[in-house]
This record gives structure tokens, C-alpha cells and sequence, in this order.
């Protein structure tokens, strides 16, 4: 049948793939210039079952979801052309090497989640998910083929109930007993293959197919860490939870299994992001500052010097409002009267180190002035200057977790 052109537009190529049902066929579209696979009906197969595949795949437009090109008939035999996808299916893969490493399990299993939340969001089960029906494009995307006893919504089913449609190594318990499908079947057939990603292996295994269905149907699966102690934990708990014998225990459909691959993701990329550095605050501000206390100890000297009452008496300086690097407020330095200390003729100045944070910072200073020289003195009194302190602050901060505090150091020459 090779160089056969079907519906004078689609040249056969070279099989891919046969079965009862059907045979799949590599060809070339003639009007587009592009690969197709054609699909087309075996000659004792189910004409309404590959109807329905037809329909169910016309419904569907998704990445995750074998594209339906054109449906007719040839010679009384219907077709489907459909995507050609060169990359293989996940048997292929499967068979090759398993179990997968964890990023292309979590890539797999998410196109395929994907695919499933849409077929489920439309109404449709697909009923016989399993590795021979995902297949793979050039890109490595995967993506969900083979819609042929899918059940859509609204519509009958090809089976009566009791009968069991389905591959026994991805049957779910409830197909298993002849129940009616729900997304939560393809969710458990999805559970199975993710198992099989996992840990190389299918949960149930038997010589007999229908043993390996009763085993779907009355035995407890094994957990994946029971096979594979290093699994992502979060891709075992998901591969667990969506084996369950009850589907309510299961998540009810694609778009659960999408939310939960996306959480796992979110989970293994969290990163911690230390905040940035805070910025060194500007030399020139803190210069700033230190001439203006230079100038204002200077200016509390010269007053000191000039105004002076009688022995012991004190003098009240006016409050200066100076401000304090790194601090969004304006402090108050207040320079309070110093006590009654006996006659000197030195100004002993006092040296204070004090740490100034971003809170308002209140400094006390004492300054001792000279008495008045006696009245029978012709000479004045010579009165020894104060000599204004000189501040130097140092501008590098000290980092904290919560506050930045910079060091002010007075140091009397």
C-alpha cells in the first residue's frame, strides 16, 4: 500500500503502527507540503467506535493532545488524518530506560495532566490512558492519542454495563467491575503510569490479564518509597493518593492533577532571596554634621567665656536642633547647666562616646567656667578658651536584622 494516495491528497508512506482496530500510516499531504500520519479503519473493525474517536478528537485543540487534521473515506474505509509525531511514545521510552529522573517525570506527567484537565473540562473520559497513547513530538512535548472508546458527555457508551473496555495494567477498579467512567478513572489509569516513572515498575503485575484486573479491583497498591526510597516525595505522594480504591480519595480530575504537579514545581524551585544590602549612607552628610557640632561647641564656648555671673553661678544655653545621620527625624541636643563645682582656671571638657541610632538621641554636656578675676586686680584675668571639641563620625553602618547603627566617638585634643 506504500506510495498509495488516499482522497487524491495524502501519499502513504511507511506503517507506524497496527492493530485490529486500525492501521497507522506516515504520509506526506500533497496540498500543504507537510507530514501527516493517516489513520485508517481495519476492514472487521467498529465503524461507529472510530466515529466516535474521530468526533472526540475534532472536540479537542490542546498542545497536550494529538491534533485531528481531516476526516473522510477511501474506497468505503474511513480515515482520520492526524499530527505526525516523530518522537516516539512513552512505552518506547519506558522500555528503554526507566525509572525517569525527576525533572522528566514532573515534565511528562504535567503535559499529560494538562491534556487530560482539557479532555475532562469538555466532557470527555478517555478511558484507556496508559504509555502507548502518549506519544512525543520533535520537541519532546507529550501528548495524549488515541481517543477511540472515549466517553463524551450527553452521549451513549459503545459498552453495556458489567462489560470491562480498557488495558488491564491501567485499569481502574471501577472499570474493573464493569462501572460506568468518570475523570476520576483516567486519573487513576495517570496514578499508574506516574508509578511507573517513578520506580520503573507497574504496581500490579500477573502472567493472567484478568488476574491483573482483580488485582486492580480488591488489592491495596504498594507505595512508591516501598520501591524507591529516593523518589521526589512530593511526586510519590501524588502517584499514591491518585491509586486509590475510592475515586472521591482520588483528585476528581485533570485540572486537580495540574494544580497539584504545579504546587510540587513551585515547591522544589523555592528559593530563599537574601534582601539587598542597605546603602552606606553619604560621607558628605556625615561631614556636614560634624562642622556643624564643631561650629556649636565653639559658639557655646565663646557665650560661656564672655557672659559669666558671680563664683558658682550657672549659665543656660539655648537648645540647638541638630540633625542625626541616618534618622528621618530631626533630634534635640540639649545642653544642660553644669553643677556648682569649685574655682578653676581650666574648662575641663568631658569626653562622651555615645552610639546614635535612627530613635531621637538626647546628649547631655557640662562645661565649668572660670570665676571673675579679683576687683583689686588692675591685669584681667586671663581665662583659659575652651577649646571646642572636635567630632568625627564614623559613616560605615553596622548591619542588624532590623536596624542600622552608626557609631559617633568625641574626642577631647
Amino acid at each position: 500500500m506504500a506510495d498509495e494516495v488516499i482522497a487524491g491528497r495524502y501519499r502513504l508512506d511507511e506503517p507506524l503502527g497496527r492493530g485490529s482496530m486500525s492501521a497507522v500510516w506516515a504520509a506526506d499531504d500533497l496540498e500543504l507540503g507537510r507530514r501527516v500520519a493517516v489513520k485508517m479503519l481495519g476492514p472487521r473493525a467498529d465503524r461507529q467506535r472510530f466515529e466516535r474517536e474521530a468526533r472526540a478528537a475534532a472536540a479537542l485543540s490542546h498542545p497536550n493532545i494529538v491534533s485531528l487534521y481531516d476526516y473522510g473515506q477511501a474506497d468505503e474505509r474511513p480515515f482520520m488524518v492526524l499530527e505526525c509525531l516523530a518522537g516516539g511514545s512513552l512505552e518506547d521510552l519506558l522500555r528503554e530506560r526507566a525509572p525517569l529522573e525527576a525533572p522528566e517525570t514532573q515534565r511528562i506527567a504535567a503535559d499529560i495532566a494538562a491534556g487530560l484537565a482539557h479532555a475532562h473540562e469538555r466532557g470527555l473520559v478517555h478511558r484507556d490512558l496508559k504509555p502507548a497513547n502518549i506519544l512525543f513530538d520533535a520537541e519532546g512535548r507529550a501528548k495524549i492519542a488515541d481517543f477511540g472508546i472515549a466517553r463524551m458527555r450527553g452521549t451513549g457508551t459503545l459498552t453495556e454495563t458489567g462489560t470491562v473496555l480498557g488495558t488491564a495494567s491501567y485499569l481502574s477498579p471501577e472499570q474493573a467491575t464493569g462501572a460506568t467512567a468518570g475523570p476520576a478513572s483516567d486519573v487513576y489509569s495517570f496514578g499508574v503510569i506516574l508509578f511507573r516513572l517513578l520506580t520503573g515498575s507497574l504496581p500490579f503485575a500477573a502472567k493472567n490479564a484478568m488476574e491483573v484486573v482483580r488485582m486492580h479491583r480488591d488489592d491495596a497498591p504498594p507505595l512508591v518509597a516501598e520501591l524507591r526510597a529516593d523518589a521526589p516525595p512530593d511526586l510519590a505522594a501524588l502517584a499514591d493518593a491518585a491509586l486509590a480504591k475510592d475515586p472521591a480519595g482520588r483528585p476528581p480530575d485533570g485540572a486537580a492533577l495540574v494544580a497539584a504537579l504545579r504546587g510540587a514545581e513551585l515547591e522544589g524551585a523555592t528559593q530563599i532571596i537574601a534582601p539587598p544590602p542597605r546603602r552606606r549612607r553619604f560621607p558628605l552628610v556625615a561631614a556636614a554634621v560634624a562642622v556643624l557640632l564643631l561650629l556649636a561647641g565653639g559658639a557655646v564656648a565663646l557665650a560661656l567665656t564672655r557672659h559669666h555671673g558671680g563664683t558658682g553661678s550657672t549659665q543656660t544655653v539655648p537648645t540647638l536642633d541638630l540633625p542625626t545621620v541616618g534618622s528621618a527625624t530631626t533630634p534635640t541636643t540639649t545642653f544642660a547647666p553644669p553643677p556648682t563645682t569649685a574655682p578653676t582656671t581650666t574648662a575641663e571638657p568631658t569626653t562622651t562616646a555615645a552610639p546614635v541610632t535612627t530613635e531621637p538621641a538626647t546628649t547631655t554636656a557640662q562645661v565649668t567656667t572660670a570665676p571673675p578675676p579679683p576687683p583689686t586686680t588692675a591685669t584681667p584675668a586671663t581665662t583659659a578658651a575652651t577649646t571646642p571639641a572636635t567630632t568625627t563620625t564614623d559613616t560605615t553602618p553596622t548591619t542588624t536584622a532590623a536596624t542600622t547603627t552608626v557609631a559617633t566617638t568625641t574626642t577631647t585634643p
